[in-house]
């Protein structure tokens, strides 16, 4: 980038983190479309396979210890989790994070591996309001069978996704820059996925700042955070 450019980003990081500083509350857990929150503004949902750190990286994120909840059990997460960001307390948020469920678990049940899997399927295929997919891998692994049948479910729902990376303090840099590479590359052939890859630490901060910034260029507009 140009030393416009980096000056630029560093005004839309620094003013992702002032948004995220403020309200970010919990609104509510929906097991059914039924309850889902009314559609009123921009969504951005996040999803990956169990254990990939998605609670971690939500808690990093919106800078709180614990508006996620991380579990030492992976697939604790069977409902898709709304958090109003922004607006005032009582009111209308700015825009909503989704926390979807965990997938790849191999121990729960199949009836409720598919009652997941059609709740997922139905919001991405029918929430208007939906600005973005984040699709986390794990660093560590790469893309699995599972991550491509989530990204070949988002193509075919047309809905546009940010692959990220994380944990990514947990490999050494050169095997990070081949597992980047590749899935870089396996990226390219999904018609919904940036070709921009993210890559995180939510233990070393490692890439947040400039993920906070997309997530909110993605919901409201760049000219949003250009504004403040």
């Amino acid at each position: 980038m140009t030393p416009e450019e980096e000056r630029a980003q560093q005004h839309r990081e620094d003013a992702a983190s002032r948004l995220f500083s403020g309200r970010v509350d919990f609104l509510l857990s929906a097991p059914q479309l039924k309850f889902l929150p009314d559609p009123i503004v921009p969504e951005i949902a996040f999803c990956g396979r169990s254990n990939v750190g998605k609670s971690s990286l939500l808690n990093a994120l919106t800078g709180r210890k614990a508006i996620a909840r991380a579990s030492v059990t992976p697939g604790r997460t069977q409902e898709l989790n709304f958090f109003d960001v922004g607006g005032e307390p009582g009111g209308e948020p700015l825009f909503r994070l989704v926390d979807m469920p965990g997938y790849g678990f191999a121990k729960a049940p199949v009836k409720v591996v598919e009652r997941w899997k059609g709740l997922v399927k139905s919001y991405l295929r029918g929430r208007q309001v939906l600005a973005r997919n984040l699709v986390l891998v794990d660093s560590r692994h790469g893309l699995k069978d599972v991550d491509r049948e989530m990204m070949k479910m988002l193509d075919e729902a047309a809905v546009g996704y940010r692959i990220v990376l994380t944990k990514t303090d947990k490999i050494k840099a050169s095997e990070l820059e081949r597992v980047a590479n590749k899935v870089a590359d396996e990226a390219k052939k999904h018609v919904a996925a940036f070709p921009q890859l993210h890559l995180t630490s939510s233990e070393k901060g490692m890439g947040i700042a400039a993920l906070r910034a997309a997530v909110i260029s993605d919901a409201l507009g760049e000219s949003f955070l250009d504004a403040l």
